[in-house]
């Protein structure tokens, strides 16, 4: 008996051509819980189409053993676990994640659906273990009656994108780290109002106790936003181009209500800009330099004090050297008159160079003047006075006339007999300085007829020079010799006092 029913293509539901679609038409079936494609029910047939005609990869796990069916793009998902997914059950297929497949199963066959973001699997697709980010989607796939029949599932890796997001969110973090540990000061605002959008530990330290973050550069800090910073940043919004500063004087307000206080600043205006090139950011990176500034400012007094007092020093040179001669015999006597003197002089440059030329001790100024004329077998020179610090000024002025005392005590005086001693002194009387020297147990002196220099120095430069009188009585076992003087006139301070 002739068979009349029309050859129908059992595979024309496909409607496709492509990889997917052919292995499927080669594919035995039979050997699977599916069996013959011609068996197949209509919504098998239907699901099967409509996976095939995605751009988006697509498996369906059909039946209790999750048989897995799917399309071109999931193949590429499945890298070389194609084409051998095809036809196999989810479970053995993807065997490093049986207990999520499990899950799934009962899931979808019990006509729940399921998703996934960004799930982090570990998978074999290449025969090595893979970190591997996907969305999923799963869904029921429901037979004729209603009931699901298999799972179908809408595969889109992200790992790509995972890995970026992380690796960009490290890199954040990383810069937030160098941001916030930078030794610099920095701050980023936004907009053409200058809102702070954030702000590192040292700027904050330079600004004070203030909330910043959040609010405009005026709102902030008003008291920087009129002394012509606004007007900076708002050209730099404008016209793009950074600005650059240094050792820039600015005054800060350190609290709400605080007194504004100076500091100094070298720093950067940066633009930035966005896709479109137009600037939609300031950065703002900087040192507090107020230190170095201030230094600075004070090597260049300290400079200008140094000249002043060299020309002051070549000055009373100049006198030493003029008024020596004047009251002299003999060039060898000259020589060392002058000699002795310029010591006398170095030495106590050297008592005010120990002291950054900010004044010295009294005490120590006395000491060095004298230490050439101690008797080594005894205590021929007894100082005695307060503890007193006295400025450059004063200390040379003393030094020189305690300088032409010894000199004359040596020659003429109490130093020049064996038994003979001076004693020097001092003392404050309110607002008052009194220095002293009496020599006693030395020869009776009497005063020339011819003033020397030492005499000139004694009783009219060094009153001159410090503001004050001073008196010589010749008594019969030595001089002594009296100076008074406002205790202003002896703590004179230099010019860079103060900086």
């Amino acid at each position: 008996m002739q068979n009349d029913t029309p050859n129908i293509d059992p595979f024309r539901f496909l409607g496709k051509d492509g990889e997917a679609a052919e292995i499927i038409r080669t594919y035995d079936w039979s050997s699977t819980p599916l069996g013959r494609v011609e068996e197949w029910p209509p919504c098998l047939r239907t699901s099967t189409a409509l996976l095939l005609q995605s751009p988006v990869p697509i498996v369906m796990l059909w039946g209790e053993e999750g048989v897995m069916i799917y399309n071109d793009a999931y193949s590429v998902f499945a890298g070389s676990r194609h084409p051998a997914l095809f036809g196999s059950n989810v479970r053995e297929g993807w065997a490093e994640i049986v207990d999520f497949n499990d899950n799934v199963m009962k899931v979808g066959l019990a006509g729940g659906t399921l998703a996934y973001r960004d799930q982090e699997l570990t998978l074999h697709r290449k025969g090595f273990p893979e970190q591997v980010w996907m969305d999923l989607d799963y869904s029921p796939v429901l037979d004729e009656e209603g009931k699901p029949a298999g799972v179908i599932a809408i595969v889109v890796e992200t790992t790509e994108r995972v890995l970026a997001e992380r690796r960009n969110r490290e890199e954040y973090e990383r810069l937030q780290n160098l941001f916030s540990q930078a030794p610099t000061f920095m701050a980023m605002t936004s907009g053409p109002e200058h809102t702070f959008e954030m702000v590192n530990p040292e700027y904050q330290t330079l600004v004070g106790d203030r909330q910043v973050v959040g609010k405009t550069l005026v709102d902030a800090m008003p008291e920087i936003a009129k002394q012509g910073y606004l007007d900076l940043m708002d050209d730099v919004f404008k016209t793009g181009k950074t600005v650059r500063r240094a050792a820039e004087r600015v005054m800060f307000a350190r609290t709400k209500d605080a007194p504004l206080v100076e500091r100094y600043v070298d720093f950067v205006y940066q633009p930035i800009r966005d896709e479109r090139g137009a600037v939609v950011s300031i950065f703002t990176q900087g040192s507090d330099v107020t230190e170095r500034v201030r230094a600075e400012n004070h090597q260049k007094l300290l400079i200008n004090e140094l000249n002043h007092r060299v020309k002051n020093t070549l000055t009373s040179i100049q006198s030493i050297v003029t008024q020596t001669l004047r009251g002299v015999q003999t060039r060898e006597e000259a020589s060392k008159a002058i000699t002795n003197r310029i010591l006398a002089l170095s030495r106590a440059h050297n008592v005010l160079t120990a002291e950054n030329w900010d004044g010295a001790e009294l005490r120590a100024m006395v000491v060095s003047s004298l230490e050439a004329f101690q008797v080594e077998s005894r205590e021929a020179i007894r100082i005695n006075g307060p503890d007193l610090r006295v400025g450059p000024h004063a200390a040379m002025s003393i030094a020189l006339a305690l300088h032409e005392l010894a000199t004359n005590a040596a020659k003429y005086g109490a130093l020049s007999f064996s038994d003979g001693s001076v004693d020097v002194s001092w003392q404050l009387l309110g607002d008052k300085f009194e220095l002293d020297w009496i020599e006693r147990d030395g020869p009776t002196v009497v005063p020339g007829d011819r003033k020397g220099f030492g005499s000139r120095l004694l009783l009219q430069v060094l009153p001159l020079e410090l503001q004050g009188t001073a008196t010589i009585d010749y008594r019969p076992d030595g001089v002594a010799f009296n100076f008074a003087t406002s205790l202003e006139a002896v703590n004179d301070r230099p010019a860079l006092e103060g900086v």
